[in-house]
């Protein structure tokens, strides 16, 4: 496999290493330090210098003022994101913008992308289902009435529903068909109640009650929420992997310092190989998630349909970054429990992604599935 990544993508990749070069870990809000949200909204100054950067417009066609980039640019740009753990709706908004523009209509194209891609419209997507462990799409229900469309139920773990201009909602209709709905949590029949991720981020419970939608903001052609829900995993992914590449930096810098009878501890044979075991792990994540994204952006065709390696990537993912911020704890030893050192910041968000979009077992079982109805050979 050759995972060489285009002069755009590497240029992608370095912009936003520029950019969250300025944000430190240890400034990031604490959820060690509060019994409630750590704070009320994302960090809108680096909002602002990512949509300077053009980093909000990646993935956004040059009539709408994006870059016309792919997947695996956009996986570039949030790996480096994680290393600093930052606190934007990058992936959520990227990821609806380039739904708007693969599905929906020429009249909400125009309405929103260019505003997307400028940082002026905020997007986030409801995609964890009533419990967190149901599929999105059966939470909430769609039924058309005359020249709009009505939406009940209820979408759980939205983030940063407080703070978005619009939500992104699956939704099923009678006839047994996906749409997606762009709700603006504001509106009439939307309430939203407060939960708190392992991050201390504010998450919202979306509930809907009889509310009505008009027909342009809602996206009926077939495939677009499994072609979100399968960026939103690879997006989440490439999170973990650039989060368990700090993490395992800062493991081997820390280890490299501390001495034990006189020696660095990372020069002993137990600390070395938990070290490379941790390694290994994140070249995994790495190779599975490429592929994964390489398939979405490529569309190329494989003995199994492209959710086959998004499976593979996001368990690779879900266990590799706990595996990795679970050894970092143990070789740090108590300095790791600091609550003004970063680490413990980077295992809350770890335990996040590790659960996001459903864990391992979640999608094992969905690799199973897929093996089954495409056996091999």
């Amino acid at each position: 496999m050759d995972f060489t990544f285009s002069e755009e993508q590497q240029a992608a990749a370095e912009a936003a290493a520029g950019v969250f070069a300025d944000v430190a870990p240890d400034g990031v809000p604490s959820p060690a330090d509060t019994t409630g949200a750590v704070a009320d909204d994302f960090d809108r100054a680096l909002w602002t210098r990512l949509a300077e950067a053009d980093l909000l417009s990646l993935l956004l066609d040059e009539e709408y003022g994006g870059a016309g980039l792919d997947a695996i640019a956009l996986c570039l740009v949030l790996r480096e994101s994680a290393k600093v753990l930052a606190r934007v709706p990058l992936l959520e908004s990227s990821a609806a913008a380039a739904t708007v523009q693969a599905y929906g209509s020429k009249e909400l194209r125009s309405a929103l992308l260019t505003r997307a891609g400028r940082g002026d419209l905020v997007l986030t997507v409801a995609a964890h289902g009533r419990t967190g462990h149901d599929p999105a799409e059966l939470a909430v229900t769609a039924r058309r009435d005359g020249d709009r469309w009505v939406l009940d139920g209820v979408q759980t773990a939205v983030p940063w529903a407080y703070n978005a201009d619009l939500v992104v909602v699956p939704a099923h209709t009678d006839a047994d068909r996906t749409v997606l709905a762009l709700v603006a949590p504001d509106r009439d029949g939307v309430v939203l109640a407060e939960q708190l991720s392992t991050t201390g981020e504010r998450l919202a419970e979306l509930r809907l009650e009889s509310v009505p939608i008009a027909v342009i903001d809602v996206i009926e052609a077939d495939g677009a929420w499994e072609w979100l829900r399968d960026l939103l995993t690879a997006g989440t992914c490439a999170l973990s992997l650039g989060l368990g590449t700090a993490v395992l930096r800062m493991t081997s810098e820390y280890t490299g310092r501390r001495e034990q009878f006189g020696f660095p501890v990372a020069t002993f044979q137990a600390v070395a190989v938990q070290a490379a075991d941790r390694y290994i792990d994140l070249r995994a994540m790495e190779a599975t998630l490429w592929q994964a994204a390489w398939r979405i952006a490529s569309g190329a065709p494989g003995a199994l349909p492209a959710a086959a390696d998004l499976a593979v990537a996001k368990i690779w993912a879900a266990e590799g970054v706990r595996r990795v911020v679970q050894t970092a704890q143990h070789l740090h030893g108590g300095f790791g429990a600091d609550t003004e050192y970063p680490l413990h910041r980077y295992h809350a968000w770890a335990k996040h992604l590790e659960l996001s979009l459903g864990p391992a077992a979640a999608h094992e079982e969905a690799l199973g599935d897929l093996l089954a109805a495409h056996p091999l050979g």
